[in-house]
């Protein structure tokens, strides 16, 4: 991640930045790429991608470190410039036009503040370099917006981290560009510090209606705060959607294991009728709706996230409309506050993750279990069984 020179961006306003305030609204333009391509050498860092951001709306690029998503941001900012590609910001092309020169702000994980500055000079100080008659003003207007109108004499090394990003927030915003970029800006906060981040930066986004780009791995984030999110690997853009669209319904083994957890069964497909598809699971008959499935002939990865999955006594009688499979063993039981995660094998199938909430106040089955797991066929997803199950699965030593 690039945290070098970002006073050019930041202070920069840009020929097509607006006047007014920085609680203005509606302000934002569409953000286009067009066959975008970005080469260092031999290495693609971004290929061929081709993308729209609606005006006024919170986009997220979300993907691990070196999918691209972080060049992507770069080169729509002018720190970078493509290989190949147009990139058009409320309809104008500006592709060759240097960083200053560009509507855009950028907010970096790195603060960049002045440390001899205060914060209201801090928040001003593009406004002076630009000769706005009204700068302190309207940078009082940038801080009341992040609701730190009462730290303006303090200088940062004052502030909490949270407060620091903030100030860096407002110094953005009071430019009033016509797109906001955020390359991981919470990454350096604690937990519970940018769960609030979170919410504060999408009160502020639906306020000023900018139109805010946002890079993170972080997938609550991504999730939490955007109203569209476009899952990037290797340069290329696996699937873009709502929040919930990818959650619900992720097309490539990719998103479904990067954006949160699932359960893939590898099985073959053995009938097509009335919207659904019969697949074979390791000799147990699995259904998945057919407006699910990506593949509906051959090998395929029959999917279910787990908090959809119930675990039954093995003896029960179940429903026949439910997917089922198993008896398996519960190996693991972890609390985790408001669910319990279980982890149970299941002969011939592996390990599936069960999420159950705990509505009676902690785990209802206990360590070496025999169950059975089972869940409504129209949760149930179908993926390409010719891909690796496991891709798009955090590795731990790599992280």
């Amino acid at each position: 991640m690039a945290h070098g020179t970002t006073t050019g961006v930041q202070d920069a306003a840009g020929p097509a930045g607006a006047t007014d305030g920085p609680t203005s609204g509606g302000s934002g333009a569409d953000l286009g790429l067009v066959g975008v391509t970005k080469a260092f050498g031999s290495y693609l860092a971004v290929d061929d991608l081709t993308l729209t951001v609606p005006a006024g709306t919170f986009f997220a690029l979300l993907g691990p470190s070196g999918c691209g998503k972080t060049t992507t941001l770069r080169m729509v900012a002018g720190l970078e410039h493509p290989t190949s590609g147009s990139i058009t910001i409320g309809g104008t092309d500006v592709t060759a036009r240097r960083a200053h020169q560009r509507p855009v702000n950028t907010v970096f994980q790195s603060y960049a503040l002045f440390p001899h500055l205060t914060v209201l000079e801090n928040v001003a100080f593009g406004l002076r370099r630009r000769r706005v008659p009204d700068a302190v003003a309207r940078a009082r207007d940038g801080l009341a917006l992040v609701e730190l109108p009462h730290l303006a004499d303090r200088r940062p090394a004052q502030l909490s981290g949270g407060q620091q990003q903030r100030v860096a927030l407002a110094r953005a915003l009071v430019n009033s560009p016509a797109v906001l970029l955020l390359d991981e800006p919470l990454g350096a906060l604690d937990l519970k510090l940018r769960r609030q981040m979170q919410v504060e930066l999408k009160r502020i986004q639906t306020e000023v209606g900018l139109t805010f780009v946002h890079v993170t791995h972080d997938q609550e984030e991504a999730m939490t705060m955007a109203d569209q999110v476009a899952v990037m690997n290797a340069g290329r853009i696996e699937q873009l959607g709502t929040p919930a669209e990818l959650y619900e319904l992720p097309r490539t083994v990719f998103v479904a294991n990067f954006l949160g957890q699932s359960n893939l069964l590898p099985g073959r497909v053995r009938e097509v009728r009335d919207g659904w598809v019969g697949v074979d699971v390791g000799g147990t008959r699995l259904v998945v709706p057919q407006d699910r499935a990506v593949s509906t002939h051959g090998d395929v990865l029959v999917g279910v996230r787990p908090e959809k999955i119930h675990l039954l006594p093995a003896d029960e009688e179940l429903s026949d409309d439910a997917n089922v499979v198993g008896p398996g063993r519960v190996t693991d039981v972890s609390f985790a506050g408001v669910s319990t995660q279980y982890q149970v094998e299941v002969p011939g199938l592996g390990t599936l993750g069960v999420f159950a909430q705990n509505l009676a106040g902690g785990a209802q089955v206990a360590l070496g279990a025999q169950v059975r797991l089972a869940w409504a066929p129209r949760f149930t997803f179908g993926l390409d069984g010719s891909t690796d199950a496991s891709d798009g699965v955090v590795d731990l030593d790599r992280a």
